[in-house]
């Protein structure tokens, strides 16, 4: 479903915009080769051979010709973590916030739905420093507390706020103590020079046994594809506030060389880790990420 950022920023009613984000999806899904998903599985998971009948769901049945059995409220069987990189770059573009807005809305989409499946689920923010973390719970009052903080996000405007990415995910490996599944929003601008810091800060989250979903949160236009006209610019970085006066033209080579090899390694590592890499282009709508999270949850079951 494709929402414009600027119109999240001003809307009166946050969690209805969620709900109506998530509930465009799930009627998606019909169309989609994921159209064994829905909401349905917040009430119901597929029937397995050999279970019990007593707790199938004969009315679903007749709708749809397909074996549920009735879930309960007790039955939270995930755990899920959703971490926003909330540095100074993630506020690109400045018109509307792109990358922080696209990334607020997916993870308050994702609450949502983890909610309405009963599973577990918490916020945690950061830059260079864990800033909030919420419990992971899966209660309705919880839910709510959490898109008031998304929401309250969306009003910030976090100016020369550095990222340090594998000092935090090194701190959320030691904080989770159960096994849960980690999802991280990040235009992953930390060190460009040192990707095995990230990669072994990665992989300490495997080894504690945690599921990773890495969605790598970009403007692909500009700062993957470097496109801007032929004419000089002033950059400045959002983070430090280093500023350079340049014509694009002359570097774009360079530059998009030097990006896309840091992002393969990143890939080829993830891969090897089993890590899953999402790109998600903030010019895009939300199903790609939600989608993904499905296949992942589908996955853990």
């Amino acid at each position: 479903m494709k929402i414009e950022l600027e119109k999240i920023r001003d809307t009166a009613r946050f969690d209805l915009l969620a709900k109506q984000l998530v509930e465009g999806f799930i009627t998606g899904l019909h169309k989609s080769p994921y159209h064994g998903f829905s909401v349905e599985f917040a009430e119901h998971k597929l029937y397995n051979t050999g279970e019990s009948t007593r707790n199938i769901d004969w009315k679903v049945f007749a709708r749809t010709d397909k074996l549920f059995t009735k879930r309960y409220e007790e039955e939270t069987n995930l755990r899920c973590s959703i971490l926003i990189d909330n540095s100074s770059s993630m506020y690109y573009p400045s018109h509307n916030y792109g990358k922080i807005t696209f990334s607020i809305m997916c993870a308050a989409a994702l609450a949502f739905l983890l909610q309405k499946q009963r599973d577990a689920v918490g916020i945690t923010t950061f830059s260079d420093d864990i800033e909030y973390q919420s419990q992971i719970k899966s209660t309705s009052s919880h839910l709510n507390k959490l898109f008031i903080h998304l929401e309250r996000m969306l009003k910030e405007n976090n100016k020369n706020k550095k990222t340090s990415i594998p000092n935090v995910l090194h701190q959320i490996a030691k904080k989770i103590h159960k096994r849960s599944l980690v999802i991280i929003f990040s235009d992953m601008f930390d060190n460009i020079n040192n990707v095995n810091e990230l990669l072994t800060a990665l992989h300490h989250l495997k080894h504690n046994q945690h599921e990773v979903l890495l969605i790598h949160v970009t403007d692909i236009g500009t700062e993957r594809e470097f496109n801007f006209e032929d004419r000089p610019y002033e950059f400045i970085d959002l983070e430090t506030n280093d500023k350079i006066r340049l014509n694009p033209f002359d570097v774009k080579d360079t530059y998009v060389k030097d990006l896309r090899s840091f992002y393969h390694d990143i890939k080829l590592k993830c891969n090897q880790f089993k890590i899953d890499f999402i790109e998600a282009d903030i010019n895009d709508d939300f199903n790609k990420v939600l989608s993904s999270y499905l296949i992942k949850r589908s996955k853990l079951n």
